[in-house]
């Protein structure tokens, strides 16, 4: 998970939730489903220990290399300060947002 890849990510799984769900399973999923994301993502960022298998996977020196950079960037993580933590937290507080738009897609889909 990064913040290069969760958007879209959070955005398909909203479509997956709204075509392959009965509606009255649609939220709980969808709730589940960022909450999960969330909680990743925040551990990675956090450089929890309980995350390193998931970055030493991917080409990252840190949990929140990765969530910064994606392999593709060059933002300094180590150096990450308050400008840095207060964009990352605006994102994180973005990804629900990502997710209902998925939904409401399919939802619109699906009425017309």
């Amino acid at each position: 998970m990064s913040f290069l890849i969760d958007p879209p990510w959070l955005y398909a799984n909203g479509r997956v939730i709204g075509s392959a769900a009965p509606q009255r399973a649609q939220t709980p999923l969808a709730a589940a489903t960022a909450i999960t994301f969330l909680g990743v993502s925040i551990s990675l960022y956090l450089n929890r220990p309980w995350t390193r298998p998931i970055w030493r996977l991917c080409p990252a020196g840190s949990g929140r290399d990765w969530m910064l950079n994606s392999g593709l960037l060059r933002i300094d993580a180590r150096r990450a300060g308050f400008r840095t933590h207060a964009i990352a937290a605006a994102i994180f507080a973005t990804y629900p947002l990502w997710l209902w738009l998925g939904l409401r897609a399919e939802r619109r889909k699906r009425a017309a």
